[in-house]
């Protein structure tokens, strides 16, 4: 499988891209800044390489977190957020924001066990609410054992790693305990942040991968991407039709099949525990974030023209990365959200003028 550059997923944690050179004329000084979700950092970074070849223009994308985008866009150090949890209908309009899914995904579940291979290691909803809650807490428990026929179930402590900052990738995964999860979602909850019950603290999926890496025992949620650059060992989820389903782009696919866009208010939409036997159970969307009145017309006209490239042009990178693409008709809905939602002093600026 075609992967991004090591350097861009072996970032820091407020790790920052950017590329290009100058336009010529009145655009020659443009930088358009951007901040949030590291769930999709893989794909941004390998989308503004690939189009500051293209067409020379100049991206900086800070990969902090959710929390720290939906924070960055509130207080307008950057011209769009990127973020894993939706804002709602409501919210946006308080804030005079839109939002649009530009990626979707799946987050898995990966361990550090010597001796086990990738898929050999099978868990119930039920189990890793258990486990994440603290109430599991060795990898040879007679419930981890009755539905595992391996010999090679280590007798070690688990050791709970999660994300240490505000985070949609957290906001998808406890979302997803919460859907399976009575106990889980009265005691510990669904949000960007929670009080953990147990475990060791990350920052940014860059930082679960390591914590995962150089832990015995570890187990931790990061972004696919992150466990094939990292060839981290994942395991089986039992779906909501009771099959045992690996994560890939195939059963991402299948999980985003029943999103209906279309009645999706704000485009908020929730993609775990999705029915269907190939469905993988925790997968999400990724969001962009932009004011509805733009200071700067031109300005955001060229952050538009960015992601509608990426919409168009940049489905195969998504899918080497094992990202699921937009589907086209949800590209013109959010096209047309752009031409009735955005405007810069009142007037309309999509679509781009040649």
């Amino acid at each position: 499988m075609k992967m991004a550059s090591r350097g861009f997923l072996q970032a820091a944690v407020a790790a920052v891209f950017f590329f290009g050179i100058p336009f010529s004329g009145a655009m020659a000084d443009t930088v358009v800044t951007g901040a949030g979700a590291t769930f999709p950092y893989p794909v941004y970074a390998k989308w503004a390489a690939q189009y500051h070849e293209v067409t020379g223009v100049r991206l900086n994308y800070q990969s902090i977190g959710s929390g720290g985008g939906i924070r960055q866009i509130k207080a307008r150090t950057v011209d769009f957020g990127a973020s894993d949890k939706p804002l709602e209908k409501q919210e946006l309009d308080r804030l005079g924001l839109v939002q649009w899914p530009m990626v979707m995904g799946g987050v898995v579940v990966v361990v550090n066990l010597p001796g086990i291979a990738r898929g050999e290691i099978r868990l119930t909803p039920s189990l890793l609410a258990d486990i994440f809650a603290g109430r599991i807490a060795r990898w040879n428990d007679p419930a981890i054992r009755a539905i595992n026929h391996s010999p090679n179930l280590p007798d070690l402590p688990i050791t709970v790693v999660h994300r240490a900052d505000g985070s949609g990738t957290t906001w998808i995964f406890t979302g997803y305990l919460s859907r399976v999860s009575p106990k889980w979602k009265s005691t510990v909850g669904w949000a960007k942040a929670v009080r953990w019950p147990t475990g060791i603290g990350g920052k940014g999926n860059e930082g679960v991968s390591a914590y995962v890496g150089r832990v015995r025992g570890a187990i931790g949620y990061v972004e696919f991407a992150y466990a094939l650059q990292n060839k981290m060992t994942y395991v089986l989820l039992r779906n909501r039709e009771g099959a045992f389903v690996a994560p890939s782009i195939r059963s991402f696919q299948a999980a985003a099949s029943n999103a209906d866009w279309s009645h999706a208010p704000g485009f908020y939409m929730v993609l775990v525990d999705q029915v269907g036997t190939a469905s993988w159970p925790i997968t999400g969307a990724s969001f962009i974030l932009m004011y509805k009145d733009q200071p700067d017309a031109s300005k955001a006209v060229v952050l538009l023209k960015f992601f509608d490239w990426c919409y168009r042009h940049g489905k195969d990178a998504a899918v080497a990365l094992s990202y699921v693409p937009m589907p086209q008709n949800v590209v013109g809905l959010v096209e047309q959200a752009w031409r009735a939602g955005i405007t810069s002093h009142g007037q309309p600026i999509w679509p781009a003028r040649p």
